[in-house]
């Protein structure tokens, strides 16, 4: 199975590349963003994670058990440190739950996969794939 990334700048059309890989060729396509929101819901031991580290106050107030993004952006966005335990928290999620999403492509017999990934060259993830597509305008 040829697994394939896919990267791109904000506003290149990267997006609309992957859409119509999906829509109009049926190419499964792994999107690092939609995981990143998925591996932090309610449940989710990174979840967890987060909160054992920045505390309930990240959370939104209504019980919902939800990730508060905005109270948890203003904590780390000016502080490097607190940004990179996050990271080291998400990221690493990520990639079991990109690995994983490879896996039953594979084992569903998909001929190739795409992976679309804005940082992928920045994340080393441009190792596990056999093309890149940049996508620029």
């Amino acid at each position: 199975m040829l697994v394939v990334g896919l990267t791109g700048g904000i506003a290149t059309g990267k997006s609309t590349v992957s859409r119509l890989l999906q829509g109009e060729h049926k190419v499964p396509v792994i999107d690092a963003d939609l995981l990143a929101r998925q591996v932090v819901q309610p449940g989710m031991p990174a979840l967890r994670k987060i909160v054992n580290v920045f505390g309930e106050e990240v959370l939104l107030p209504d019980g919902s058990g939800q990730l508060d993004r905005k109270k948890l952006g203003a904590i780390v966005f000016g502080d490097e440190k607190k940004r990179r335990v996050l990271n080291g928290i998400v990221h690493p999620a990520v990639r079991w739950a990109m690995a994983w999403e490879i896996g039953k492509c594979w084992v569903g017999g998909d001929k190739w996969v795409v992976l679309d990934v804005p940082l992928l060259v920045e994340s080393g993830i441009w190792r596990w794939v056999g093309e890149v597509v940049v996508v620029y305008w």
